[in-house]
């Protein structure tokens, strides 16, 4: 229970410091950029860079203005809807990038078994590859592999490094 309503707090900060307000000289939307690191021009689809220095098509283009990475609950494999946004980006990036490939990385927090978390990673590398297709990115161009609990990116046996490690990695090669 605490969880949730820890990751519903987040989710409501996140929202808060994304929030857009309108430019009354132009009419036009500005966003506060803190979503995506705040400085920078607009990116893909309008999205602000993180990183304006990174070189167009680049994986620290992807990396830092695009973003890698999707999370997911314990024991879940669904994507949220931030999820969706992140992978949305990445299929544009990909569409404008054709000859890039990826290798979706599906990871586990260090609770269940090995054989259990390989499955859930795959699934979770699986579930991101699928959207990614379905957003118009040649199945051929996403490969997809999971590594389970074997490499987390956060060490730590609680609840915010779990929530860190249980991922999906769009890996540029």
């Amino acid at each position: 229970m605490f969880f949730r309503i820890a990751s519903l707090m987040a989710a409501l900060v996140l929202v808060t410091a994304c929030e857009s307000t309108p430019d009354s000289a132009s009419g036009t939307v500005k966003g506060s950029g803190t979503m995506a690191g705040g400085a920078g021009g607009p990116g893909v689809a309008g999205h602000v860079l993180k990183n304006p220095n990174a070189k167009p098509g680049s994986v620290e283009d992807f990396v830092d203005n695009i973003g890698d990475r999707v999370y997911f609950a314990f024991d879940s494999a669904e994507l949220t809807p931030e999820d969706q946004a992140t992978l949305d980006r990445q299929a544009e990036w990909l569409g404008k990038y054709s000859a890039v490939t990826i290798t979706l990385e599906g990871h586990c927090d260090e609770r269940g078994t090995r054989e259990y978390n390989l499955a859930l990673g795959q699934k979770r590398a699986n579930a991101a590859k699928q959207y990614l297709v379905a957003a118009g990115v040649p199945s051929g161009r996403i490969e997809t592999i999971s590594y389970g609990k074997e490499r987390p990116a956060v060490p730590g046996h609680n609840e915010e490094a779990w929530a860190m490690n249980r991922r999906a990695v769009s890996v540029v090669k």
